[in-house]
């Protein structure tokens, strides 16, 4: 009898409004690495990494007013688990390949949008703010929101919340997403994005020797100061310096 709990399956449905949700989804799951075994059902290897990112995938859905269900399963018929393995192979290769088209077709947006994200900013939305008003909107504006069923105004971009435009994809976190987005392919700042990662994330995948010191001088920031623009405002000349050490490094002098 075949292994019950080899995979886990997402059903979900969506909202005919707004028309870039399902764009949206479809990218995170393109992020995921699942693949489609039938209309809306998505499939990923049974794993804790696969369940908690099917988890947060379905808070988005639902915020969006959409429906999602999650489910272990074993195929009896109709498709073997030799096929699937192949299917999700298959989408690993076309993720690698679509995030090389990426860089080719980068977001565009216009000047002076309002920025949404939750309150009490910490490392990753401190960097992300610093990274959007220096990078992709110098005339930015900020503003802070709680963090459940917050419904977005008209024209507002969400960022590092649940089903913002501009959050966590896959391994990535919101920072590392915005520079793949707007295809900002600058070695000093991917090393910033690595830090982010993983101070954000608490996975040291990147391990680089300045992460501890930078996650210091947040915390410190961040005790001293309860104010979301304020912390933003004094957290951005540490990410400045931090970019003019890794260009400096880059630049070899």
């Amino acid at each position: 009898m075949p292994d019950s709990s080899r995979w886990l399956l997402l059903l979900h449905q969506l909202p005919p409004k707004p028309d870039y949700l399902r764009v949206k989804i479809r990218r995170r799951l393109t992020g995921l690495g699942a693949a489609l075994v039938k209309n809306s059902v998505y499939v990923l290897p049974n794993t804790p990494e696969s369940l908690e990112d099917f988890q947060w995938l379905r808070q988005e859905i639902e915020a969006a007013n959409g429906s999602a269900m999650i489910a272990e399963a074993a195929f009896v018929e109709g498709i073997s688990d030799e096929e699937i393995e192949g299917m999700l192979i298959a989408e690993r290769v076309n993720t690698a390949d679509e995030g090389h088209a990426s860089a080719e077709e980068p977001d565009r947006i216009g000047s002076a949008r309002l920025w949404v994200t939750r309150q009490g900013v910490f490392v990753d939305r401190i960097a992300s703010a610093w990274l959007i008003r220096r990078f992709i909107d110098k005339r930015a504006r900020f503003k802070f929101v709680g963090a459940q069923n917050y419904r977005p105004q008209k024209d507002e971009l969400r960022f590092d919340m649940v089903g913002a435009e501009y959050t966590h994809v896959g391994e990535d976190c919101t920072f590392q997403t915005l520079l793949r987005r707007f295809a900002l392919e600058d070695t000093a700042l991917r090393a910033i994005g690595e830090i982010v990662h993983d101070i954000d994330c608490k996975d040291e995948k990147f391990g680089r020797p300045e992460t501890a010191g930078v996650l210091g001088l947040l915390r410190g920031l961040a005790a001293s100061q309860d104010d979301d623009v304020a912390r933003i405002e004094r957290g951005s000349p540490v990410f400045d310096d931090l970019y003019a050490f890794y260009s400096t490094q880059r630049s070899g002098t």
